[in-house]
């Protein structure tokens, strides 16, 4: 059965359930605890008036806060059959499932309290701001997510991909190239959505003077007060030059880390393989969960910055 005092002494099995060092997982479970404690001190999580102090009664598996948050660590992680977890720590199925959905938004609170959730509002993405309060540096990508082929005829139509040939969820993600840091993360569409249409309606406000890294999907989006910076596509009936090929090379080499960025976001399997929830609102929280854990690592381990890449590109760009 997994327990957090057994897993802690075990580096690699502690960082193979939850994604995170014990480093990392010390100052989430101190903002994860407050959140917690705070939400039933009053009241029971059905909302009702307290009558025993919290923690009185019968001590479940899930007691410690400490087990709590590995539990869903562990479910964000592996994204196993209910079944599979609760085995794992010694619950029913059935309680397994109110945990998740008891103790996720609470996660999602824990993450936002410390700074590592990615902006929604499109409007707020105008604040951000680069080193030394320059303007900043940008890469736009989508991402999609294997769902569930839905019942209703309707969403079927809208939720197949054609790209993916499956039925997906995709979100727009800007990520700051200097960081690696998920700064924004779109709603979550049906996965028929083109990359663009998604740009254009969500009218995401740039900050003055940022240099916006795109691919080819987003062709002919160009947000006024902003340098978008572009790979050449293949004209027809001839081949790219010598220049536009170390163009495109030189791109490249800076979009890629938007593809890190997704894989970092991906290692949690809940948004990587096929998503089996279908509730209101939650492929859209657990996309927002992984992203935030991905910012949270990649704070910790602090990715040297990659200015020279970034400075190269733009002056072959700009000529």
């Amino acid at each position: 059965m997994i327990n957090y005092d057994n897993l802690k002494p075990k580096p690699k099995e502690f960082l193979a359930v939850t994604g995170l060092t014990h480093e990392e997982f010390v100052p989430l479970l101190t903002v994860f605890a407050q959140i917690y404690l705070a939400q039933t001190a009053q009241r029971t999580a059905e909302g009702k008036p307290r009558l025993r102090q919290p923690g009185d009664g019968t001590k479940g598996k899930l007691a410690q806060m400490e087990n709590k948050l590995l539990f869903i660590l562990a479910y964000q992680k592996g994204y196993e059959l209910q079944t599979f977890l609760a085995l794992h720590f010694g619950i029913s199925q059935p309680q397994a499932n109110y945990w998740i959905h008891r103790l996720l938004p609470v996660l999602q609170q824990a993450l936002a309290t410390l700074k590592q959730t990615p902006e929604r509002d499109p409007a707020a993405v105008a604040d951000i701001v680069g080193p030394e309060n320059t303007p900043p540096d940008l890469i736009l990508d989508g991402t999609e997510r294997r769902r569930q082929r839905p019942q209703d005829s309707v969403r079927q139509k809208e939720d197949y991909s054609g790209k993916k040939k499956a039925h997906t969820n995709k979100n727009l993600i800007l990520t700051d190239p200097n960081t690696r840091r998920i700064v924004y993360l779109g709603p979550t569409t049906a996965g028929k959505t083109h990359d663009k249409k998604m740009a254009d309606t969500e009218q995401i406000a740039y900050p003055l003077g940022t240099t916006l890294f795109q691919d080819t999907g987003f062709q002919g989006y160009a947000p006024a007060g902003v340098s978008v910076q572009q790979p050449c596509k293949k004209p027809k009936g001839r081949e790219l030059d010598l220049g536009e090929k170390f163009l495109n090379g030189v791109l490249s080499a800076v979009r890629i880390v938007v593809e890190h960025s997704i894989s970092g976001i991906k290692r949690c399997r809940i948004v990587k393989d096929v998503l089996r929830n279908t509730k209101e609102g939650f492929s859209d929280l657990i996309m927002e969960v992984a992203c935030a854990l991905h910012n949270l690592r990649v704070t910790f381990r602090q990715p040297l910055p990659n200015y020279d890449i970034l400075e190269r590109a733009k002056e072959s760009y700009s000529r």
